[in-house]
């Protein structure tokens, strides 16, 4: 993506230190104004830490922090223009909706006629006017967190911040309040940042993913683009349900063109678009379960043998284990050509759609 000019969000060399131990590294990242973007990454990657240096929950060792071209670095909170909803709902339990949704208003002296206006504005964006004089405890979980994000909404602020604010419901509710949220950031074009662990909500939802590790931010960019050519072997094996196939080997140049070998498999690499110039040496030989076939005839650049180990059923489609260079390798396949255990079968694939890792640095090669 090119340079963003005038960045909603702009957090440059930011760093974060508890003593000695390095929670955030060096983080530079500009969101542009509408941009809904989504911080992923496993537990403990500094996600929700950067999420809360933004928010100023958390003070920052190094760095600038800029909202709307206004440095907030040192700011407080209330001082930033930003709504933030947590992971839990954090509801008033002696209070109706209407009074969760309107308290901060009151507390910061709006007018009566102000805060019912905002209140009825985000009640009707969020489908929740039927509920607005019941108590948190009549209320779903569903229902709970429209409330709280509503409880922002109210705000009218610039930028939302969300942390991992459907982690606490089921997959159903989950799947439903992603198509809300989305429908939601189309409607407002605010500026969103939204935390998760879940590679579904992330690519569902961002315009750009950022995938962190270490308090590092490993790839930044559109959603498939980093799920088609991760940056390095942790964000392709991040991203993905089952994860990307991973086989371990060598890279080698015969005369005009590039092979990777290792144990009964000489695969060519043909016109694979190398990042950089390669060198011959280990690598590891990365393939999405969806870009391989079974039995599928002859027209696929690869093929090769394998017998079948487990069949897994899931629904609509069907995972099938089975080894390549005695290494293990998952292929998905539609439920009407499911293979049988140990039954001997072909598998096809073409290497352009591969991915190339550096065994030692992890790089894509």
């Amino acid at each position: 993506m090119a340079e963003i000019e005038n960045p909603s969000v702009s957090i440059q060399n930011l760093s974060l230190n508890y003593g000695a131990v390095s929670v955030l590294q060096t983080l530079n990242l500009d969101i542009a104004d509408g941009e809904f973007i989504v911080l992923l990454g496993p537990s403990g990657c500094g996600k929700s830490t950067l999420l809360n240096c933004i928010a100023g929950l958390l003070d920052i060792s190094k760095g600038r922090i800029f909202i709307k071209g206004k440095n907030v670095t040192w700011e407080e909170p209330k001082d930033r223009g930003i709504g933030m909803v947590f992971q839990s709902y954090a509801l008033y339990p002696q209070m109706t909706v209407e009074k969760n949704l309107s308290f901060g208003l009151r507390v910061a002296g709006l007018a009566r006629g102000e805060i019912a206006k905002r209140i009825a504005r985000a009640a009707e964006i969020l489908q929740i006017e039927p509920l607005l004089q019941r108590k948190p405890s009549a209320l779903s979980g569903g229902q709970r967190q429209r409330v709280a994000i509503g409880r922002a909404l109210v705000r009218d602020v610039d930028v939302f911040l969300f942390d991992e604010p459907l982690s606490n419901l089921d997959a159903k509710l989950r799947s439903e309040l992603r198509v809300e949220i989305k429908l939601l950031h189309r409607r407002l074009q605010n500026t969103m940042i939204y935390v998760t662990h879940d590679q579904i909500e992330a690519m569902t939802l961002a315009d750009r993913i950022a995938v962190m590790k270490g308090g590092v931010i490993q790839q930044l960019d559109a959603p498939q683009t980093i799920y088609n050519r991760p940056v390095n072997r942790f964000v392709a094996g991040f991203l993905g349900s089952p994860a990307m196939n991973f086989v371990e080997g060598r890279l080698e140049k015969r005369g005009d063109g590039w092979f990777f070998v290792a144990e009964d498999l000489n695969i060519p690499l043909g016109t694979y678009q190398f990042d950089g110039q390669p060198e011959a040496g280990p690598a590891v030989f990365g393939i999405r379960p969806e870009h391989v076939s079974l039995n599928s005839g002859t027209g696929w650049p690869f093929s090769t043998a394998a017998n079948v180990e487990v069949v897994e059923p899931m629904g609509s489609d069907t995972l099938v284990w089975l080894k390549l260079a005695e290494q293990k390798f998952s292929v998905r396949v539609t439920s009407e050509r499911t293979p049988k255990n140990d039954e001997a079968v072909t598998v096809g694939f073409d290497p352009m759609r591969a991915s190339l890792f550096n065994a030692e640095t992890g790089s894509r090669i």
